[in-house]
């Protein structure tokens, strides 16, 4: 699937045509709450896209209240029921945990503030959902694999390193990733990530070099980035010179770097600014009573556990690899050439014919 350029994206959400308008409540407040700050995209690119796009929605008069709650369910209770009592008008939340965050959710329902799902689906009566095709994820990753093993899929050895079991995501991305690779490797070993925390994932990862032997790990699916760097940084330690086929998630810029130098095989790239400002675009539209806008944005329909057709918005995935660098993340804004070929990586970028 195709990425959208940055240019793109406005335009397939609204572009500026959607900024504040005479007679409109402007002076609105959208809380913001995501769920940590070991994920890089959510600091550099989610916090700071919703705000701009809620400026230029508000002709900035609009404000946006913001709380991370740094991978703890408990604290990310805290911060929306603080946003209740606060009186926010409009509530996004990437919840940490999508079936504990369900009681929190009820009691903005019960206090007339619409909740918007960010990323993850939360449980409860949210009123819509952003994110991508999840599954989708898992299905490129999982097919990156056996693609790059090609004639020797069926008898290699894969680890699978998942994410965090209360992010709904993790079911979906592992759901992708298997309908690929069941029949078609030796899934040798399987682990959940606490808190998708890579300290846990490079432990779990030197238990399967230990049991599988580090010469036989044929490739690892790693959810997302953080993960696979720690997957990788095991593997080297183990004193494996070529490093398997690894794939990850969210391109965050060591992970680009990783795929530039050879030791991480690809990223599944999703439009930071398609999905930020389309949570932006639903959370002023519905304060502001905008319907037809609302639900034009919301034209997919998405189950959870507690809830049935929820309106949904879900932004397309590409995998990133050294071949379209320049046609995704270069392309849409998200890094510079500069960025990604620093000293360390000059030479392999030159290598792959990318260069400043």
């Amino acid at each position: 699937m195709l990425s959208l350029s940055a240019c793109g994206a406005s335009d397939a959400i609204g572009a500026d045509d959607a900024s504040a308008s005479p007679g409109e409540r402007n002076d609105i407040t959208v809380g913001l709450l995501l769920p940590d700050r070991d994920t890089a995209r959510f600091e550099e690119f989610d916090r700071p896209l919703v705000q701009e796009r809620v400026d230029v929605l508000t002709g900035e008069e609009g404000k946006v209240v913001y709380a991370n709650a740094e991978g703890s369910s408990a604290r990310q209770s805290e911060q929306i029921g603080r946003m209740v009592v606060d009186e926010v008008d409009v509530i996004i939340v990437a919840a940490v945990d999508a079936k504990a965050i369900g009681p929190d959710v009820e009691k903005a329902e019960e206090a007339d503030i619409p909740v918007i799902a960010y990323d993850r689906l939360a449980e409860g009566p949210i009123d819509a959902y952003v994110s991508h095709d999840n599954e989708l994820v898992g299905e490129v990753q999982g097919r990156a694999i056996v693609d790059a093993l090609g004639s020797e899929a069926e008898n290699s050895k894969v680890v699978m390193m998942n994410g965090e079991p209360a992010d709904p995501n993790t079911a979906l991305f592992k759901d992708g990733a298997m309908g690929e690779l069941n029949g078609n490797v030796d899934i040798a070993k399987s682990y959940d990530t606490e808190k998708w925390l890579p300290a846990v994932a490079k432990a779990n990862m030197k238990k399967a070099i230990k049991t599988i032997g580090a010469d036989d790990v044929a490739a690892v699916y790693a959810a997302n980035d953080g993960m696979a760097g720690a997957v990788i940084e095991a593997l080297e330690e183990a004193g494996v010179s070529g490093i398997p086929p690894v794939t990850g998630q969210d391109a965050d810029l060591e992970a680009v770097q990783r795929i530039v130098a050879g030791t991480q095989h690809m990223t599944v790239y999703k439009s930071f600014l398609l999905e930020a400002t389309g949570a932006a675009e639903m959370a002023v539209a519905r304060v502001q009573g905008r319907d037809i806008q609302f639900d034009s944005l919301t034209s997919e329909r998405v189950d959870s556990p507690t809830q049935k057709s929820i309106p949904s918005m879900l932004v397309p995935v590409v995998a990133l690899t050294q071949d379209n660098i320049e046609d995704t993340v270069i392309r849409d804004g998200v890094y510079d050439v500069e960025d990604i070929c620093t000293t360390k990586y000059r030479a392999a970028c030159a290598s792959i014919g990318l260069t400043p």
